[in-house]
């Protein structure tokens, strides 16, 4: 008598220990008007909204219309017994996920794999002791809400992805639309970025890194927007006052750029591109390691793609004599350091 009231206080605290699952949506299908009531008032301990329906057909369309976190079946119902209703819950698009449990008076081996085999997730048998239901249920719920959980943040990447590759088009149509407002440097900005990326890649910057190299090649010149027509077309030398408003650009691609989030890593090409390693650069007049590692490197190919193409007031330069002009650069424009790293990824360019 003891045993047995030890075995009761055992377990009460084990049922009054169940973790609460509030919030899940559960949907009861049996024909006893008492089963039905006994399950719902055994969840409803727990936080559970429940739903209740007399047969499968009820079940069906009740299911479509709540869309239930779990769905409960007995199998002896009128007009649809509980198998055939998880079969068709199984092939429904808007229900096929949904987590059954089968609850059957029968507790043989062959009842067992006629529930697997009709899609049940779980099987209880009649007469259902309450706190083994809770905990199954509990268990079931928590299993089908880490599902959900895990496909949404697939999803949420998914879209994550989309939006990065909307963006990066987007850029790569903005970088166009600049080399087309000047035609001389047509094609400029698609390949001081490829020169760029592989020289962040050679020199051992990280894949997150590059990608903002990436981006902040193709805006390299997004400043010069700001910039009259009559001063960036202007064929002859420019007068000191306009070489004034030509190097505002890099201030104009900070200003405009900066309020866009996503953008700010990329920053450091388009507002530090004309820094040198000697300080005589613009705007800020940086000097040495002060100067943005992606704009140091990216002065590399900016010069080296201007020197080689064609100008109405100059044919480009052979590469050779490109070369040679980079390296008697190093120190004063370029960074020592890294000028023999360029170099040496050109060193087969015909």
């Amino acid at each position: 008598m003891i045993d047995l009231k030890l075995e009761t206080l055992h377990l009460r605290s084990f049922s009054e220990g169940i973790t609460p699952m509030s919030g899940a949506t559960i949907l009861v299908a049996d024909d006893e008007s008492v089963a039905r009531e006994l399950i719902s008032n055994y969840l409803a301990r727990d936080g559970h909204s429940l739903h209740t329906a007399t047969n499968g057909v009820e079940c069906l369309r009740l299911a479509r219309e709540i869309l239930p976190d779990l769905i409960l079946l007995d199998v002896m119902m009128p007009t649809m017994d509980g198998l055939e209703t998880c079969r068709r819950l199984r092939i429904d698009p808007l229900l096929g996920e949904v987590p059954v449990l089968i609850i059957s008076t029968l507790d043989d081996r062959n009842s067992r794999l006629a529930g697997i085999a009709a899609g049940a997730d779980d099987f209880l048998t009649k007469p259902i002791d309450s706190l083994e239901l809770r905990v199954r249920v509990q268990s079931i719920v928590r299993m089908n809400r880490y599902r959900k959980l895990h496909e949404g943040r697939r999803e949420l990447e998914t879209a994550y992805i989309a939006l990065q590759q909307a963006y990066d088009t987007t850029i790569v149509g903005w970088s166009r639309a600049l080399d087309l407002r000047d035609q001389e440097t047509e094609g400029h900005s698609q390949r001081v970025t490829e020169m760029t990326v592989r020289m962040a890649q050679a020199i051992g910057m990280s894949d997150d890194d590059i990608v903002h190299v990436r981006r902040g090649s193709l805006l390299h010149d997004v400043g010069k927007l700001g910039i009259p027509d009559a001063i960036l077309h202007k064929p002859g030398p420019l007068s000191p006052e306009e070489w004034v408003i030509m190097h505002k650009h890099p201030e104009y691609a900070y200003e405009w750029l900066t309020p866009i989030e996503y953008l700010r890593p990329a920053l450091d090409i388009p507002y530090c591109h004309h820094e040198k390693w000697d300080g005589s650069g613009y705007p800020r007049g940086l000097a040495g390691i002060a100067i943005p590692l992606a704009a140091r490197i990216f002065a590399f190919a900016d010069v080296w793609d201007a020197l080689r193409s064609d100008r109405p007031y100059r044919a480009g330069w052979p590469i050779q004599r490109v070369r040679d002009h980079i390296a008697n650069l190093a120190g004063s424009h370029f960074d020592p350091d890294i000028t023999p790293t360029f170099l040496a990824l050109h060193e087969m360019d015909v």
